[in-house]
């Protein structure tokens, strides 16, 4: 279960582009860092729509800040997303499970990395 309050307001800022519109999507969300990469959890797994966006366009931006000074924001950045898959992928899986458990006290969900290019 999420905790209801996280232990900092941090966020990602995600964009992707909307699979059936064509236009930018835009969602605010808790992350990790892992190993120059940014990883989410999906509660809702692929049902997500952004989610799905990622998995018809995986070409993204993001930047990471936190609500109460976004002058802080890092400068938007391109990445690809993908999604992660524990059967394929085991350590890298766990570890994003055991960062976002140290977080947020919650992992539940399909991994999606972002990878800066």
């Amino acid at each position: 279960m999420a905790n209801e309050n996280p232990p900092d307001d941090t966020y990602l800022y995600l964009t992707t582009t909307g699979r059936k519109s064509g236009q930018p999507r835009h969602i605010e969300i808790w992350f990790v860092e892992h190993g120059g990469c940014y990883y989410m959890v999906a509660e809702g797994r692929e049902n997500a729509h952004w989610v799905r966006n990622i998995l018809h366009n995986p070409a993204v931006t993001f930047s990471v800040g936190r609500r109460a000074a976004r002058e802080e924001t890092r400068p938007l950045a391109a990445a690809r997303g993908r999604t992660i898959r524990p059967a394929a992928e085991p350590a890298l899986a766990a570890a994003v499970s055991a960062l976002m458990d140290a977080k947020y006290g919650w992992s539940d969900g399909l991994i999606v990395e972002l990878r800066p290019i």
